[in-house]
């Protein structure tokens, strides 16, 4: 059996009520997507399927843990996932004209015809969207145990020297000013 088989649901089989799938997921489920922006990723995924007549409710919740880069030292930096996400699943005739005109991105349109529904794209996206935008030990003072030293005592030094008084390329601009330039 195909690994990406194992992220589609036969929900047409499926009795109405709520159904429950869970996924580990693991650095070779993002070899069929763009490269990420982690590494060592164990996440759980506990999915919640509410079969209801003519639409589905879906609900993401992720854990687990990854490994990023440290935006500020450059060294590497465990982060721990947890995050829910809801999706809506409806079953219409025209889906694709459907998901165009769709605002809300909680809301999905499928098929009348479907029989699978794939959600590994989803899976994928939702774990990019629990990491932070700025991926660092430490706000305050980086003293982070995972921050390195080098990069720390690196930036301190180049914060605490005052940038140079006067810069070589402005110099004789100063003449030009209140003055109007004739072409």
């Amino acid at each position: 059996m195909s690994r990406r088989r194992d992220f589609q649901i036969a929900f047409v089989g499926l009795k109405p009520g709520l159904h429950v799938f869970e996924y580990e997921i693991d650095d070779s489920f993002f070899e069929a997507f763009q490269t990420p922006d982690f590494r060592k990723c164990r996440a759980r995924v506990h999915l919640s399927l509410d079969k209801q007549n003519g639409f589905l409710r879906l609900k993401f919740e992720l854990g687990g843990q990854l490994e990023v880069t440290c935006d500020r030292c450059n060294s590497n930096l465990p982060l721990e996932l947890w995050d829910e996400f809801p999706v809506t699943v409806k079953m219409v005739e025209d889906p694709q004209t459907m998901n165009n005109q769709e605002e809300d991105p909680d809301v999905y349109y499928i098929g009348r015809t479907e029989s699978h529904l794939d959600v590994a794209a989803w899976i994928y996206e939702f774990i990019n969207l629990s990491l932070p935008m700025q991926k660092t030990c430490s706000f305050e003072n980086m003293d982070g145990p995972h921050c390195n030293p080098q990069a720390r005592e690196w930036l301190n030094r180049k914060e605490s020297t005052p940038p140079p008084s006067e810069n070589p390329i402005w110099k004789g601009l100063e003449r030009f000013k209140g003055k109007e330039l004739n072409d």
